[in-house]
């Protein structure tokens, strides 16, 4: 089996399942039935596609999407689910933190990311100086797909 055609297997299989499942409205499967399952299975094939090929650089982005995922999908079905900046860091802290047991790099963004999203969300009195993050983060949640289209415009842009 080749290496590059492992991922595409792979996300057929899991987007075919999708749509199988949604096409027959199976009852214990009707909650998952949304583009947070999407991303989901996205970032599984990811890690699947990481594992199989022993290409450990696609554990970011895999565990990147499935925590997106689960996090907007626990928001939409879940009313016990947090609703938190602090939530985004602390997926790309554990992304981070997964890398590096197979990669041994990442280490350190992994732990400061984790230990500002821990911060963020459980501190009950957070210092004066705090509240600026709140309000970049805000900022944030209000112009994130401009970013996306920043970065995007980036990468399609660079020079190598």
């Amino acid at each position: 089996m080749k290496k590059q055609n492992i991922f595409t297997g792979f996300l057929l299989i899991g987007i075919g399942c999708y749509f199988f499942l949604q096409q027959f409205q199976i009852p214990f499967f009707t909650d998952f039935y949304s583009w947070p399952t999407l991303l989901m299975i996205i970032g599984i094939v990811f890690l699947f596609h990481s594992y199989f090929s022993k290409e450990y650089k696609n554990l970011f982005p895999g565990t990147l999407l499935l925590g997106l995922g689960l996090h907007f999908f626990g928001l939409h079905h879940y009313g016990f689910w947090i609703d938190h900046w602090g939530v985004y860091p602390l997926i790309i802290g554990i992304a981070f933190l997964i890398r590096f047991q197979k990669t041994k790099t990442g280490l350190l963004p992994g732990l400061l990311l984790l230990g500002i999203a821990l911060f963020a969300i459980y501190s009950v009195n957070k210092p004066g100086w705090f509240s600026w993050i709140n309000e970049t983060a805000s900022l944030l949640e209000s112009f994130w797909p401009l970013l996306l289209i920043a970065v995007g415009g980036y990468l399609v842009y660079r020079k190598k």
